[in-house]
């Protein structure tokens, strides 16, 4: 989605295509290893360059789809089964995505008004002239969910369990929003009244802006959160555990008037609370889930937190930070919780080290003992790993020492993120084995 970031994609519910393995096409011979050679995604290992992904990928997989249907794999009983048992959602993304292929690209409120109300007529003149185009993300997203599943159960057997990170907004461009604007607040043209946010703080003066349509909580009350259902059932099919982000919002939300160019002039709406979580409950069982409930908290949004009973979240980094309270120090942390070294939000270890003030790099060489011959990174990850919470995630780029060149996201910034992979030089036995002693160190071994 937009400035390749995964919280502005173009469905909650569907699998990323470039996450597809092209070598199973290679092996069915609907393409070939040096087509796929030619697709490489960038020149430099350590960066993935979108934009050449975005040109190749997709000439690739409509030459392996074209090949599926002389082969006649769009007729066989598993392919036509996936499409029943994932229609609910799988049709209306199908459908967006060719329109938006129709309409170069652009946001659904430029399309023509006819298809961007979806009038029935409409959806179902565009639904026979652009059946092909619809099989084309059906056959994406076949592929996805094999191979996922294939490798989620690789996984599992291996004891090594999948987070999946859920924002707690969709992108206003996005199948999500067109099929369903009753969920959302939409005026009779489908604009927002108003879109998410952060209001000022010590991070920010003028707040965030992030832009994603608000929730209309009533009419999901009055269906019982039966969409919030469907997406929840959705992930506990691709992962384990779930992180919902931006907790707090569902006790109360930062709502900006649409249109305005700062988070300066919202104000706070009350959101579902507990009735969600009762309702998720209900329906789909005792769940895993993380809530990240970062940020400034209020008492009703840490009581809401404790009556659901998910862990929260603990970043060590911000544990110095004088903007931040003093209960992410590690002392402190209850044992219901996840500890994290850093978020995708966050800079590296390293490169905090060396852009962060003085004092906030003293205090920490201070608390958790940090030196150059452990490895500052090292020190601050046994912070983690030494603590009290239940779980400890420590990002990839902490465990091999990166820099601020290994920085994921920085917020409020477009381009540059989300490019970040590791090299397989940067692995080794001899990392693992390191790690494997702190594990054992702190009694964090599979028993």
């Amino acid at each position: 989605g937009y400035g390749d970031s995964p919280y502005q994609s173009f469905s909650t519910f569907a699998g990323n295509p470039y996450y597809i393995d092209l070598q199973e096409f290679i092996d069915l011979k609907y393409i070939t290893q040096k087509e796929c050679e030619k697709a490489m995604t960038g020149t430099n290992p350590e960066y993935v360059d979108y934009e050449k992904v975005y040109k190749t990928r997709f000439a690739l997989l409509r030459k392996a789809f074209d090949a599926a249907v002389k082969k006649g794999e769009l007729q066989k009983e598993v392919f036509l089964e996936f499409v029943e048992e994932n229609r609910d959602w799988l049709e209306d993304y199908a459908l967006y995505m060719a329109v938006k292929e129709k309409f170069g690209n652009q946001c659904w409120v430029t399309w023509d008004e006819d298809i961007r109300l979806r009038k029935k007529k409409a959806i179902k003149r565009y639904s026979e002239m652009y059946r092909r185009e619809m099989e084309f993300f059906y056959f994406q997203q076949f592929y996805f969910a094999k191979q996922w599943k294939r490798l989620k159960a690789y996984a599992n057997q291996k004891g090594i369990e999948i987070v999946g990170d859920l924002p707690i907004y969709v992108a206003f461009d996005s199948a999500d929003t067109w099929a369903n604007p009753e969920l959302f607040q939409l005026d009779k043209d489908n604009l927002p009244l108003g879109v998410a946010g952060c209001p000022p703080d010590a991070f920010s003066k003028t707040g965030q802006l992030w832009g994603n349509p608000l929730y209309a909580w009533d009419y999901h009350e009055h269906t019982g959160f039966s969409w919030w259902c469907c997406r929840m059932k959705r992930c506990y099919d691709l992962y384990d555990v779930v992180r919902i982000d931006h907790f707090r919002g569902f006790e109360s939300f930062w709502f900006v008037p649409y249109g305005d160019e700062t988070a300066e002039n919202g104000h706070w709406e009350k959101g579902p609370g507990l009735k969600l979580f009762k309702a998720l409950k209900k329906n789909l069982g005792e769940r895993a889930v993380i809530a990240e409930d970062l940020g400034f908290l209020t008492k009703n949004v840490i009581r809401m937190v404790k009556k659901t009973g998910y862990p929260g979240m603990k970043v060590v980094l911000f544990a110095f930070d004088s903007r931040e309270g003093s209960n992410y120090l590690p002392h402190t942390y209850p044992t219901n919780c996840v500890v994290y070294t850093g978020t995708h939000d966050n800079d590296t270890i390293m490169g905090w080290m060396k852009t962060a003030p003085k004092a906030s790099v003293k205090f920490a060489k201070e608390y958790l003992n940090l030196t150059k011959e452990e490895g500052y990174n090292w020190g601050m990850m046994r912070g983690a790993w030494g603590s009290v919470a239940d779980i400890a995630i420590v990002t990839m780029q902490d465990i091999i020492g990166a820099g601020s060149e290994a920085r994921m996201n920085t917020p409020s910034t477009l381009g540059g993120n989300w490019e970040w992979r590791a090299t397989s030089d940067q692995i080794d036995n001899k990392l693992a084995k390191r790690v494997y002693k702190y594990m054992e160190m702190y009694g964090r071994l599979e028993q």
